[in-house]
């Protein structure tokens, strides 16, 4: 991994546009291809970001006394995040190694595991892509197609609290980067949904599921009619 915080500038270009001014930013270059630019706020969410695959050039720039231009290009978009740096104050790089992954509740991983065998679950028709599908902030938990064939990202929880529509957010906008999921939409499943998560969900267009563990597991409750 490769850290540079740097004086610069930032340009997104591709099916949008965005501008960040000049200020001081951290810049993450990781191993996997993927670079984010940080501002010192925002908790972990990056300002702007290129997913892989991708490649970075660095190049000597003059004008406007910049010191270098440093463009990012996704190779199968071809969109691009360009990077005019007028003042570098720290460039590093460390090698992490294999990182274990997150491991995750024994109920929340059951869950996952039972959702996508049975996917249908959230609709007659539906079919699984993958579960644990990579993304360069993190594995989304089941990312599957629904009867339409539109592409669906399902992050699942024990409780469904707030925490969790953030981090299904921030994976829906990096897979919508991707013109070969895009558009994809968000439900977020649990065994229980916090009120004011669910509010938050529905405010982002993000759709709650409530999940029977047991129901999953082919467990009937006595005195149940169905």
């Amino acid at each position: 991994m490769r850290l540079v915080i740097a004086r610069c500038s930032v340009d997104y270009a591709g099916k949008l546009t965005a501008h960040l001014p000049m200020a001081l930013r951290l810049i993450l270059i990781k191993a996997d291809g993927s670079v984010s630019i940080h501002a010192d706020d925002r908790a972990f969410k990056p300002l702007n970001w290129m997913n892989p695959p991708c490649s970075l050039r660095e190049e000597p720039y003059d004008d406007n006394g910049a010191i270098a231009r440093w463009t990012v290009t996704h190779t199968k978009s071809g969109e691009r995040l360009i990077l005019t740096i007028e003042e570098i104050q720290h460039d590093s790089s460390h090698e992490l190694g294999l990182d274990p992954g997150l491991q995750k509740d024994g109920v929340e991983a059951h869950l996952q595991e039972l959702l996508a065998e049975h996917i249908t679950t959230l609709g007659d028709g539906w079919t699984l892509i993958r579960r644990e599908y990579p993304t360069a902030i993190g594995p989304v938990d089941i990312l599957c197609r629904d009867a339409g064939s539109a592409t669906v990202a399902v992050e699942i929880k024990r409780r469904g609290e707030i925490d969790g529509v953030e981090q299904l957010t921030r994976y829906l906008e990096l897979l919508n980067r991707d013109p070969h999921l895009a558009p994809v939409r968000g439900i977020f499943a649990a065994q229980e949904i916090k009120p004011q998560a669910r509010v938050l969900a529905t405010d982002r267009g993000i759709d709650c599921v409530t999940l029977d563990y047991d129901a999953l597991r082919g467990i009937e409750h006595e005195g149940t009619l169905f």
